[in-house]
């Protein structure tokens, strides 16, 4: 039961990445970029879950896991910090 979630968080956050970049290049509004990008590094960390625990269970992959976590949110954390800076101007 554990792995079917794990196998649809990932099949959500992939798609809400395309739905975010889609929506992005339709637009041009740059949040949607921003938080696309987090989303597509989100849909990596769970991809890397369900490998992790599923696929490879003696192989302990959470340093690997967390990389895609901190890019993803550090991407965010820039644009949102960018965009505020822009409009401030």
């Amino acid at each position: 039961m554990a792995d079917a979630v794990y196998v649809l968080c990932a099949v959500t956050s992939t798609a809400c990445a395309v739905l975010l970049l889609r929506a992005y290049l339709r637009s041009k509004v740059r949040l949607l970029l921003w938080n696309g990008l987090c989303f597509s590094c989100l849909a990596i960390n769970n991809v890397l879950l369900v490998v992790d625990l599923s696929i490879l269970p003696r192989i302990d992959l959470s340093v690997v896991r967390s990389v895609p976590v901190v890019v993803g949110l550090s991407i965010l954390l820039y644009g949102l910090i960018w965009d505020s800076s822009r409009r401030m101007r």
